[in-house]
C-alpha cells in the first residue's frame, strides 16, 4: 500500500512539474509576443483600418462598395484625407455615385482628392485652383508626362529679322491637369508624338500659349519634383546651336567730292564745291 502511495506521489509530482514547465513556457511565449506587439505599436503608433481599392481604377470610373475594402494601416503613416468610416465614403443620405479623379492601383488608399463628392461628375473643375484657367495645347510630348507633373514649355518658330527658326523658353513650371490618352499606333514605347495636354494657367499665360500655338510648335520638358531653381531666359537658334559666329561686314562709303574745272591760261584747275545731290 505504501509503495502504491509513493508511486502515486511521484507521478503526481512529475505531472505537477511538467504542468509548471509547460505553463512557464506558455507564459514566456505570451510575454514575448506581447513585447513584440508593444514594439510594433511603438514604431507604428498603432494600426487603424482605412479604405483601399481592391482593383485598379482609372480616371472617370465609378467607385462602388464592391471596389473597396478595409485594411490595417500604420497610424503614424496615415495619408491625408483618407476614409475610415463607411458612412463617410458612402453616405446613406446621398446614394449618388462617386467617380475616380486620379488613377489608383490595387490596395492604394482611397483619398478625398482622388474621388469626387457623391453625385459630382469627374472633370477638370476640381483640378483648377482659384484664378487659374484650363487650356488645352497640342505639343510634342512623351508618355512619361502625367497629370500633376510640372513642365517647362518651349516655343519653336520663325521670327522676323532672324534667319531660320529659334527656340525659346516661354513658360516655366506649368502644371499638367489632363493628358490625352488616345493610343499611338505605329509608335514604339516612349516615342515622341503630337498629343493634346491640358494645363492650368493664368489668363495671361493662356494668351501667350494661344499666340505661341498659332505661330509655331510647342514642346514640354518635365521639371523634377521639388525643383525650385529659376530657369531664366533661354533662347537658342541654329547659329548658337552649331557654334557659328556671324561676322558683320562693315560697309564703308567713299566720300563724295564735287568739283568744277576752271582754265587759267594753259592750266586746268579743279575747285571743290558743295555737292548738290
Amino acid at each position: 500500500m505504501r509503495m502504491i502511495f509513493g508511486l502515486v506521489l511521484i507521478v503526481g509530482i512529475a505531472l505537477a512539474g511538467a504542468a509548471v514547465y509547460m505553463a512557464k513556457g506558455y507564459i514566456n511565449k505570451t510575454e514575448f509576443a506581447l513585447q513584440e506587439e508593444l514594439k510594433i505599436k511603438a514604431r507604428t503608433g498603432g494600426l487603424v483600418e482605412l479604405f483601399v481599392v481592391n482593383k485598379p481604377k482609372n480616371y472617370g470610373e465609378q467607385l462602388t462598395k464592391d471596389d473597396v475594402q478595409m485594411i490595417y494601416w500604420p497610424k503614424n503613416a496615415l495619408p491625408e484625407a483618407a476614409f475610415f468610416d463607411p458612412a463617410v465614403l458612402f453616405p446613406e443620405d446621398n446614394t449618388a455615385p462617386r467617380y475616380v479623379l486620379r488613377q489608383m492601383e490595387q490596395f492604394e488608399p482611397v483619398l478625398a482628392m482622388k474621388v469626387t463628392e457623391p453625385g459630382e461628375q469627374a472633370g477638370l473643375n476640381g483640378s483648377i485652383e482659384r484664378g487659374m484657367r484650363a487650356f488645352a495645347i497640342k505639343v510634342d510630348a512623351a508618355d512619361f508626362l502625367q497629370p500633376g507633373d510640372h513642365v517647362d514649355i518651349y516655343w519653336t518658330g520663325a521670327v522676323s529679322g532672324n534667319d531660320g527658326e529659334l527656340t525659346r523658353l516661354i513658360e516655366t513650371k506649368v502644371k499638367i491637369i489632363a493628358v490625352d490618352r488616345s493610343p499611338k499606333k505605329g509608335l514604339s514605347d516612349g516615342a515622341i508624338a503630337a498629343r493634346t495636354m491640358t494645363v492650368a494657367a493664368t489668363p495671361e499665360q493662356v494668351a501667350r500659349l494661344a499666340q505661341a500655338q498659332a505661330t509655331g510648335r510647342l514642346v514640354m520638358s518635365l521639371v523634377g519634383m521639388g525643383d525650385d531653381s529659376a530657369a531664366g531666359f533661354v533662347e537658342v537658334d541654329s547659329d548658337a546651336l552649331l557654334g557659328i559666329e556671324q561676322q558683320t561686314a562693315a560697309k564703308i562709303e567713299e566720300e563724295k567730292v564735287c568739283t568744277i574745272r576752271t582754265r587759267k591760261g594753259a592750266d586746268v584747275l579743279e575747285i571743290p564745291i558743295p555737292c548738290t545731290n
